[in-house]
């Protein structure tokens, strides 16, 4: 999943040294076996260990990928490039890395709601609470946890730093990176979210998964867009997820069609793998799915100021993308609807302050609108339109 965002956020607790027997450090495959007790309890499915020089390839690969410009806009992957390479870069001390998965397998097929052209769909990760908000708490209380028993300092990664979370996974042994090169595992099929416990404490390693996909390639052929030039490699560029979430510029007229009614992520890929038969649904109560993310009808998410959105999408993953972007994405769901009930709403954005909207209403309001209507709306507009990428949207294609 892209899922698809990254900033630094290094979180070390470390606890005084306590003398008492009880807080003694452990042996290595008893402090394992308390660990995932605790863990579990926590929430988290599956507790795997490895260790931080892992993963020696995945550099290069890493490399490759950007030097392709398979990235996009995502320049913060090639900023902190070196530093994904190895997690001994990120903390020196570091001799093992505990990695968690946490559920958030949907109630049902999130594929269903793309034959709802008048609600926009919403990816089943980011129908909820943040996870980066919700598994942060629980890993620094399992971290500390575990400085006490070990006496060891430890770090916190919750998918916010340059760390390669899904090579590291993995190589723990919680599961393998599919076709798709989003990670599966034959416990949880592909619904969770992963988080890190960097410890200086010497832990076991587990032993790393082996890759389970054989001859299915579901995942490639189901992809809208064709995002994936081959098994294992995915292009963001052409990919739903990346271009509705982190692409702030206006979105290519030939993905536009493909989107359909996706207004933020897409998880076709993931929804299709058969392993996703072993998914089970989360035990963590603050990721329970919100009646109100559960693919919001598009006349709703068309109305939206910035006031609105903030106050409607607060404490979720949408609401990091801004108002913008959403009703962008909702646009292209509203032209690809074919109900011409939108074109109020869609005529509205034609005058609204940002032109990433303006250019999107234009195409939907082209797709949906008589064409009498159409000529002389954009001779009205277009004496008045500055902004270039706008007035291509009213000047190209087969009614202008």
């Amino acid at each position: 999943m892209m899922r698809p965002n990254s900033t630094s956020d290094l979180t070390s607790d470390t606890r005084e040294t306590r003398s008492a027997a009880a807080m003694r450090p452990e042996r290595p495959r008893d402090i394992k076996t308390v660990l995932a007790k605790r863990a579990h309890t926590l929430g988290f499915e599956i507790v795997r260990v490895t260790r931080p020089d892992a993963i020696p390839l995945s550099g290069e690969r890493l490399k490759t990928f950007l030097a392709a410009g398979r990235h996009g806009s995502m320049d913060w992957m090639e900023t902190t490039a070196d530093r994904r390479a190895d997690p001994g870069t990120l903390w020196p001390e570091a001799r093992s890395v505990i990695m968690l998965a946490m559920s958030y397998a949907p109630e049902t097929d999130p594929m269903d709601a793309l034959a709802e052209p008048l609600n926009g769909v919403i990816s089943a990760y980011a129908k909820r609470r943040d996870y980066h908000d919700v598994m942060k708490g629980k890993l620094k209380e399992l971290a500390s946890y575990l400085a006490q028993q070990t006496e060891k300092p430890v770090k916190v990664f919750v998918d916010t730093a340059p760390l390669m979370e899904k090579p590291l996974a993995e190589a723990a042994g919680i599961g393998w990176q599919g076709k798709h090169t989003n990670l599966v595992s034959r416990h949880g099929g592909s619904w969770f979210f992963l988080g890190a416990i960097l410890s200086a404490a010497e832990i076991a390693p587990d032993e790393p998964e082996q890759n389970h996909c054989g001859t299915c390639s579901r995942c490639l052929d189901v992809c809208p867009t064709k995002a994936f030039p081959a098994p294992f490699q995915l292009d963001a560029r052409r990919c739903i997820a990346y271009l509705t979430i982190e692409h702030k510029g206006h979105i290519a007229e030939e993905f536009r069609a493909a989107i359909g009614n996706r207004v933020f992520g897409c998880d076709d890929c993931l929804a299709v793998c058969p392993w996703n038969k072993y998914a089970r649904e989360t035990r963590e109560v603050r990721l329970a799915q919100l009646g109100e993310l559960d693919n919001p009808p598009l006349s709703e998410l068309l109305s939206l100021d910035d006031a609105t959105f903030r106050e409607r999408f607060r404490g979720t993953p949408v609401k990091r993308t801004g108002r913008d972007r959403v009703v962008r994405n909702g646009l292209i769901a509203a032209g690809n609807s074919n109900d011409a009930s939108l074109l109020p709403q869609v005529s509205r954005l034609l005058a609204d302050a940002s032109p990433l909207v303006r250019a999107m209403a234009v195409w939907a309001f082209r797709r949906l609108a008589p064409a009498d209507d159409i000529a002389a709306t954009r001779t009205r507009h277009l004496a008045r339109e500055a902004d270039a990428d706008v007035r291509n949207e009213w000047t190209s294609g087969r009614d202008a």
